[in-house]
């Protein structure tokens, strides 16, 4: 296993790796991202097998400059309006956890795609995920770093245990600061949607762009023609099973301790030991399977640590995952529907 901390070296190297058709995993802001040239079907190909990936999930593609976002989308096919809103997003979300669905060039192959007509495009704010697009092709098609339906890494350590040799290079640069995907709009048709909420909340969109659409409650069903990554009922699981519960419901919860806990904040994790006292041990109220998001309810924090901590009670042997719900507010909706689709992958 090649796993290489992020220098001017090793990012040289991942971009021969490249432009060769080769797989090199590499940090987003996001997550950390399996990426290959965007316009190499050989090198999409080894993606799907590396992450075993059904080919009807498309890809994101990435670029490093908003110069470079027609070398994936045909922008001559939006309406004014929808160019204008295209230039407001661009201006004040770019680079960012913002992934924009648009019309495709036509050279753009259709394993990116999914063979549908619009790509998914983005541009990552993280400097080594720009330095390593800009000094390959300039388009690098990468979805999370981790087998299809599991939990998305943001430690390269996360990438390493979950696809070993099956990236030809690891680049370690920490933790991912924002912790969840990007959000995903769609702009290629009529009123802009929400896709996938992610590291954009609603409310930052909204309040540049105005109203915009919601996808199906998490768990509401099957998109049988994902337009975007993150759509399916279940996906980002842990190979333990998950419940979620609103913070009433997991306040009523009793202590197992074949199980782990996951709060959104101290306040509900207080709460809920104190009404444990007859059933917990000092031992017990210290261990590792009872977690909090964010100890003051910060959302970012929240988000920043989900994936981690989910990464944590996976790996302590437990029987079950009770997480409770974040508000419905902010990047709260991107928590709930990371925690909501795992808990569909455990039925």
């Amino acid at each position: 296993m090649n796993i290489l901390p992020v220098n001017a070296d090793s990012i040289a190297l991942g971009a021969e790796i490249i432009v060769r058709g080769g797989l090199v995993a590499f940090p987003t802001e996001t997550v950390y991202g399996l990426g290959a040239d965007a316009l190499n079907p050989g090198a999409l190909a080894r993606i799907f097998e590396a992450k075993g990936r059904p080919r009807f999930d498309p890809l994101i593609i990435h670029i490093a400059a908003v110069e470079s976002l027609e070398e994936a989308a045909d922008l001559s096919r939006l309406d004014r309006e929808t160019r204008r809103i295209l230039d407001i997003l661009t201006l004040r979300l770019w680079p960012g956890p913002l992934t924009l669905v648009l019309p495709k060039q036509p050279w753009v192959p259709d394993l990116a795609t999914s063979g549908l007509p619009t790509a998914a495009v983005r541009f990552p704010a993280h400097p080594a995920a720009q330095e390593l697009i800009r000094h390959s092709t300039g388009a690098v098609a990468a979805p999370s770093a981790n087998p299809f339906g599991y939990l998305s890494p943001t430690r390269a350590e996360h990438v390493g245990a979950q696809l070993g040799d099956k990236a030809d290079l690891i680049l370690d640069g920490g933790r991912t600061p924002v912790g969840v995907e990007s959000t995903v709009l769609d702009l290629s048709a009529g009123a802009p949607r929400i896709l996938r909420p992610g590291g954009v909340s609603q409310e930052r969109i909204e309040a540049l762009i105005g109203p915009v659409g919601l996808p199906n409650a998490p768990g509401e069903g099957r998109v049988p023609a994902p337009l975007a990554p993150g759509q399916l009922k279940s996906h980002y699981a842990p190979r333990t099973p998950l419940s979620v519960y609103p913070l009433e419901v997991m306040a009523a919860l009793s202590f197992d301790p074949h199980d782990g806990y996951l709060f959104f904040d101290a306040p509900a994790r207080d709460a809920w030991l104190a009404g444990q006292r007859d059933r917990l041990t000092s031992a017990a109220v210290s261990s590792a399977a009872i977690q909090v998001l964010s100890s003051e309810g910060n959302l970012r924090e929240a988000a920043a640590n989900l994936f981690d901590l989910l990464h944590l009670l996976d790996g302590l042997g437990l029987r079950h995952i009770r997480a409770e719900q974040a508000p419905p507010a902010g990047l709260g909706p991107a928590i709930n529907d990371r925690l909501m689709k795992a808990a569909c992958a455990a039925q």
